[in-house]
């Protein structure tokens, strides 16, 4: 009986130290705004590998972004080689539908946020070496620029590290299937993408990946304005 109770209470205490799901998510948008506020924005380097296999045809585009504040983000492509074609009608267009998603009247509707997501709690596991909260995204909505799939969020920052999955609307008629992974790792008090892979499987042209290696990111301030208190923000978005 002492075994059982001592036992009973293992898993009691193991279940209260366990945020719930939509605690995790809350926390996790609160100190993204934190950080946010912190950096000033960013700014960094991205490389795009298209590459089609059917075909047997490749592209490469260099491009620098400046996020805002806002999180507004800005490209300016650095340049370019390979398929044309791809460039200018896969890897540009992705790069305006960023931009355009990232705008301050779009940004609420795409965010990994409850008003956009309902969210289950999987399990924690360890990711590079750190404990992180697995989480399944079911969107409430069918919408191209929302997913469904996982998240991975790190317990101690509450930063996002990894995102899995595909689309919640078939971007096109063309295509069978997408699937992406796009990871995160930490840059001293940041957070950054470092690495996005994705596989899109369409009718005509069979295979295509398309893999963006993020590099040199780093915030727009030198020296990063006091955060407002995480405590009260938490507060802001658990009662919202």
């Amino acid at each position: 009986m002492l075994i059982l109770a001592t036992a009973s209470r293992a898993v009691l205490l193991a279940e209260q130290s366990t945020p719930t799901a939509d605690e995790v998510v809350a926390t996790m948008l609160a100190r993204d705004n934190a950080r946010e506020f912190a950096s000033g924005g960013y700014v960094g380097d991205r490389e795009y590998v298209l590459e089609n296999h059917k075909l047997q045809k490749r592209a490469q585009m260099l491009v620098r972004v400046t996020c805002d504040q806002t999180g507004a983000k800005h490209f300016e492509v650095m340049s370019e080689d390979g398929w044309k074609s791809a460039s200018k009608h896969v890897l540009r267009q992705m790069l305006a539908s960023e931009s355009d998603s990232s705008r301050p009247d779009s940004r609420p509707r795409n965010r990994i946020t409850s008003d956009n997501y309902t969210f289950r709690m999987i399990e924690t596991s360890v990711l590079d070496g750190r404990t992180a909260y697995v989480i399944e995204a079911i969107p409430n909505r069918e919408d191209k620029s929302l997913f469904r799939g996982r998240i991975w969020v790190d317990s101690e920052d509450y930063a996002l590290a990894r995102v899995e999955g595909e689309p919640a609307k078939n971007p096109s008629f063309w295509t069978r299937k997408v699937h992406f992974v796009q990871q995160y790792h930490k840059d001293g008090a940041f957070w950054f993408p470092v690495q996005t892979t994705s596989v899109t499987d369409a009718h005509l042209f069979g295979t295509t990946d398309v893999n963006i290696r993020y590099f040199d990111y780093m915030p727009v301030s030198d020296t990063p304005t006091v955060a407002p208190d995480y405590s009260m923000m938490e507060a802001h978005h658990a009662n919202r």
